[in-house]
């Protein structure tokens, strides 16, 4: 067979149901054998989007992502997603159209190095160049994207092997991949003083990271908390690990945390991190750790160890394998009111730093996101899936929208990918079609991959979208307010489009509103609706996030509205 069958034979043998591409002449081969396929293929309208929907399908259904492009341009459209996922850890195969092999290097029509472009971004890529390599590689692609740590995987495919034929063998596993070796859980010696200095701890502190969602290990989070009675915070990437609604729940660390959460972590003598990396936006410079804490940090990347925050005993393994362990190891060992002091101490900072959003007065003719949050929380199913935009939107739906379930919340984190949240809904909505999606955008986000409407209508997939509009780039104008006077360089966005027109232009449904009560009423409607829904919410341009901790290099910590 084929090079290009081949390919798509390894697919339907790793299970993959869908495909998010666009077609171009590198990769013809290919979607000509798709014609004859099983395989669901989704026509998106830029391969940008492509790899964002693919992340969102990974994401939402713990599968690996599959996205496809062509040469050069359509190659290279792709490497924001493939960096969103990279830095996010979502596993994932790109597949792109390459030139012959006998003009690569040659500077012809449409080739890029895709490999040299990516090789900082993926976790391996590979390029065939012979057809029977094909389905060693496809297997090998996806056991290196699907083992901790997760991540994309990039496959270049030369037309000419495209359209080679060879006697095509089909491996039932790889040896030579992963290269890279991870235990699954860490020796037995370093749980027990892991259990050890938790039992003991008075003031002990869980922080929960993207690979507690990444390793399924959410119910043993929550045994663990329970059992040691010990607050939990989070890192925007594991929002949904842990039910919002539990009383020892924090909520958000960092630059947008809680600043309770914030608070108690610096009065910490205990703290076991699970997932958790300890980025610059999650843990911030001046938020110090006690000299004397204990910190236990759970990952399963030995590289995590000690990058950001030493640690005093790490746990290399598999998240909810390592915390299994510990369970094992204190269940029946906790002395009770242990940490009953700690926990009061808690309560009294969560009611001294209540957020200031909840209080402010509203202004005429804008709703407030905060508020506008909890509305939406209160019509969407528990297990409703929220994915967000990048810039104030985020935050507003990480502080204020409270999720329930893993899988449920979808963000782009460690890169910030403005345009994400729309094309990664789309993904979810695939993976989940029974379950309703929703993108809460900034109107500076949305547009940077709105022209997914046209994809959303055609492969009927509908989505609702809220756009919380500010007519601004909403978080670098709330950063111009603070730290250069209110000078908007080139943050305005101006009164164009017309969302709602904008919608119906793409056959889409738009609904512009201007109270709760009919926000409420659109998105009651757009719940049952068979067809996309934009719903445009005003709000002020002068809207600020809050909390909000900026570096006190820049300016003071700013958890008040500046005055």
């Amino acid at each position: 067979m084929t090079g290009a069958k081949a390919l798509l034979k390894s697919f339907q043998e790793e299970k993959v149901e869908v495909i998010f591409g666009i077609p171009g002449g590198a990769i013809m081969p290919v979607y000509d054998e798709l014609l004859d396929s099983p395989i669901r293929h989704v026509l998106t309208r830029h391969e940008q989007a492509a790899a964002h929907m693919a992340d969102g399908y990974a994401r939402a259904s713990g599968k690996v992502g599959v996205c496809m492009a062509t040469s050069g341009p359509g190659a290279t459209n792709l490497v924001t997603g493939i960096a969103t996922a990279y830095m996010d850890s979502t596993p994932l195969v790109a597949i792109t159209g390459q030139i012959p092999t006998s003009m690569i290097g040659r500077d012809a029509f449409q080739e890029a190095d895709i490999i040299g472009i990516t090789a900082s971004i993926t976790k391996h890529n590979f390029q065939p160049r012979k057809p029977e390599e094909v389905p060693y590689m496809v297997k090998a692609a996806f056991r290196i994207a699907d083992t901790p740590r997760r991540g994309p995987v990039l496959i270049d495919f030369p037309r000419d092997v495209q359209v080679g034929e060879a006697e095509i063998e089909f491996p039932r596993q790889v040896k030579e991949y992963p290269r890279q070796h991870f235990p699954d859980s860490p020796p037995e010696k370093a749980v027990k003083e892991a259990a050890e200095l938790l039992l003991k701890a008075e003031k002990p502190m869980i922080l929960a990271g993207g690979g507690v969602i990444a390793a399924s290990a959410s119910a043993e989070l929550k045994s663990l908390v329970e059992g040691l009675r010990a607050p939990l915070a989070i890192a925007l990437m594991a929002k949904g690990c842990f039910p919002e609604d539990h009383p020892l729940y924090l909520g958000l660390l960092g630059m947008h945390g809680m600043p309770y959460a914030n608070i108690a972590l610096t009065e910490a003598d205990t703290v076991l991190a699970v997932g958790f990396r300890f980025s610059d936006r999650t843990v911030t410079a001046d938020m110090s750790l006690r000299k004397d804490v204990n910190l236990i940090h759970v990952d399963i990347d030995v590289a995590e160890i000690d990058k950001n925050i030493p640690a005093t005993l790490p746990l290399i393994g598999d998240a909810k394998k390592t915390l299994r362990a510990l369970l094992s190891q204190i269940r029946g060992k906790t002395k009770p009111g242990r940490t009953k002091d700690w926990l009061n101490h808690i309560e009294k900072l969560k009611r001294k730093h209540k957020p200031p959003q909840d209080e402010t007065p509203e202004k005429r003719g804008f709703l407030k996101p905060p508020k506008l949050l909890k509305e939406m929380r209160e019509l969407l199913p528990r297990k409703g899936i929220v994915v967000t935009e990048v810039g104030q939107n985020q935050m507003w739906a990480a502080l204020y929208l409270k999720v329930y379930y893993p899988r449920t919340f979808l963000s782009s984190g460690g890169l910030g990918t403005m345009g994400f949240g729309f094309p990664a809904a789309l993904g979810a909505k695939v993976a989940q079609p029974d379950v309703p999606v929703v993108d809460v955008a900034g109107d500076g986000s949305f547009l940077m991959n709105e022209r997914e409407l046209a994809t959303s209508v055609k492969e009927k997939i509908p989505v609702i979208i809220v756009v919380i509009d500010n007519r601004m780039l909403g978080m670098v104008a709330q950063w111009q307010r603070h730290l250069y006077a209110g000078r908007y360089a080139e943050t305005i966005l101006g009164q164009t489009p017309d969302f709602v027109k904008l919608a119906e232009a793409y056959g889409a449904q738009g609904i512009r509103v201007e109270s709760y009560r009919e926000f409420r009423k659109a998105f009651k409607e757009a719940l049952k609706s068979d067809i996309t829904t934009v719903i445009d919410v005003p709000v002020s341009p002068e809207e600020n996030v809050y909390p909000i901790n900026l570096p006190k290099g820049l300016i003071k910590t700013a958890i008040q509205p500046p005055t």
